[in-house]
C-alpha cells in the first residue's frame, strides 16, 4: 500500500481518482520501458554491444520494473477497497 494514504477511510469517489492515476502510471511505465527497450534494439543493431546505447537502458528497465511491483500493490489494495465500499 502507498505510504501515507488510507484507502479504508477514503470516498468511493477520491479512491476511483486513485484508482485512474494508478492506471495512468502502468500505461506510463509500460510506454516507457518499451521506448527504452526500443533504444536497446536500435543501438544493438547500430554500434554493437555498448555501455550508453545498452547497460543503461537495461539498467533504467530494471528500477522501472522494481517500481511497477509497487503500483501493481496499491491498484490491488485500491480494487480491493472499492469492492468493499461499492453496493452490490
Amino acid at each position: 500500500m502507498d505510504a501515507g494514504k488510507d484507502y479504508s477511510t477514503m470516498r468511493p469517489e477520491e479512491l476511483v481518482v486513485e484508482e485512474k492515476r494508478a492506471h495512468r502510471e502502468q500505461i506510463t511505465t509500460a510506454v516507457l520501458i518499451g521506448f527504452l527497450i526500443g533504444v536497446i534494439i536500435y543501438g544493438l543493431a547500430t554500434k554493437g554491444f555498448g555501455l550508453l546505447h545498452t547497460l543503461l537502458p537495461a539498467g533504467l528497465i530494471v528500477l522501472i520494473a522494481r517500481n511497477t511491483v509497487r503500483t501493481k500493490e496499491r491498484l490491488a489494495a485500491i480494487r480491493a477497497e472499492l469492492g468493499k465500499k461499492r453496493p452490490a
